[in-house]
C-alpha cells in the first residue's frame, strides 16, 4: 500500500508557524514511510477565499523545503462532487433543511458540542426546500443506519464513533457548498488518502467523519491527530490575531530550512509551546 498524506490549507489569511508544524508533520510522515505527500487548497468559503494567498502558500512550503507530489488540488474544482453527496444523503432521508440563526439555535440549546451550541432540532422532519436553507444530517437516523463504528488515531489507538457529540450538523452551508464535514471527508477519498493528519483540535470531528464515510460507502483511512502550537497564555496560533505570517519572515530574509529543522526538532520561537496529547473520551 502507498501511504498518502495531505496538507488542506485554506486560502483566507497567511499561512503561520502552526501551519508550517502541520505540513511538516504530513510531509514527514508520509516520506519515512516512502509514501506521497498531496497538498490540497480549500478555496470554497465564500467571499474570505482569495485566489491571491495561494501562491503565498505555495511559495513558503517551499521556503520550508516541502516538494508536494502531483497537481494542488482545489476544491472549487470539485462542487458537483459535493453535490452529488448531498443528492445521496437525502435521498436516503438523512438530511433535512434548516433556517434557524445562529442566534436562535445559541438561545434555544440546552447542551454545548466540540463547536458550539448542541442544535436542538428546532427544523428536524421538516420536509420543504426552503430557498437559501442549510442542510443538517438527522443524526439519530444515520447512526442507526450505519450502525456502530470505530476508528484509529495512531497516537490514541482505536476509537468508538461518537458523532453524536456534535448533534444535527451542517453538511450543506448556506454560503458555501458543502461543510467542512463533508467537503474534506469527500476529498480526502477522492485523493486516496490513507493517513489524515491534522491538529489534536480536530480529534472530534473524526467522529462525524468516520459517520460519513460508512454512508457514503468511503474508505476509512487512519488519522494521526499531532499537537498544536500554542501562545503563552495556552491558545493556538490563528490567523485573525495576527500570529506572525511565514510570508512576512521569508520576505524578512530568514532562513525557511533552519526554521524547518527547528520545528522538527521542538525549538520553537520565544513564547510558544507544543501542546501534545487529547483527550479521547470526549
Amino acid at each position: 500500500m502507498t501511504h498518502r498524506t495531505r496538507f488542506a490549507p485554506s486560502p483566507n489569511g497567511p499561512l503561520h508557524l502552526g501551519h508550517a508544524y502541520a505540513a511538516i508533520v504530513a510531509h514527514d510522515l508520509a516520506r519515512a514511510r516512502g509514501g506521497k505527500f498531496v497538498l490540497r487548497i480549500e478555496d470554497i468559503d465564500g467571499t474570505r477565499s482569495r485566489a491571491d494567498l495561494v501562491l503565498e502558500m505555495l511559495a513558503d512550503l517551499e521556503w520550508l523545503g516541502l516538494a508536494w507530489d502531483g497537481s494542488v488540488t482545489f476544491q472549487s474544482s470539485r462542487l458537483s462532487a459535493y453535490a452529488a453527496a448531498g443528492e445521496r444523503l437525502k435521498a436516503m432521508g438523512l438530511l433535512y433543511p434548516c433556517t434557524c440563526t445562529r442566534a436562535e439555535i445559541a438561545g434555544a440549546a440546552t447542551q454545548a458540542g466540540p463547536d458550539g451550541p448542541l442544535y436542538p432540532g428546532t427544523c428536524r422532519g421538516r420536509d420543504d426546500d426552503p430557498a437559501g436553507a442549510a442542510w443538517r444530517i438527522d443524526l439519530a437516523r444515520a447512526m442507526e443506519r450505519a450502525g456502530p463504528l470505530t476508528w484509529t488515531d495512531e497516537l490514541a489507538g482505536q476509537q468508538q464513533a461518537r458523532p453524536e457529540l456534535f448533534g444535527d450538523v451542517v453538511l450543506l452551508r448556506k454560503e458555501a457548498p458543502a461543510s467542512y464535514h463533508l467537503a474534506a471527508t469527500l476529498d480526502d477519498a477522492a485523493q486516496n488518502i490513507t493517513l489524515v493528519t491534522r491538529g489534536q483540535d480536530l480529534f472530534a470531528a473524526s467522529h462525524v467523519h468516520r459517520l460519513l464515510q460508512a454512508l457514503l460507502g468511503l474508505p476509512a483511512p487512519v488519522w494521526h491527530h499531532h499537537g498544536l502550537l500554542v501562545e503563552a497564555d495556552g491558545r493556538k496560533l490563528a490567523k485573525r490575531r495576527g500570529s506572525p505570517a511565514l510570508g512576512d519572515l521569508r520576505r524578512a530574509g530568514a532562513d525557511g530550512l533552519a526554521l524547518a529543522a527547528a520545528l522538527r526538532d521542538r525549538v520553537l520561537p520565544a513564547g510558544l509551546s507544543l501542546l501534545e496529547g487529547v483527550d479521547s473520551s470526549s
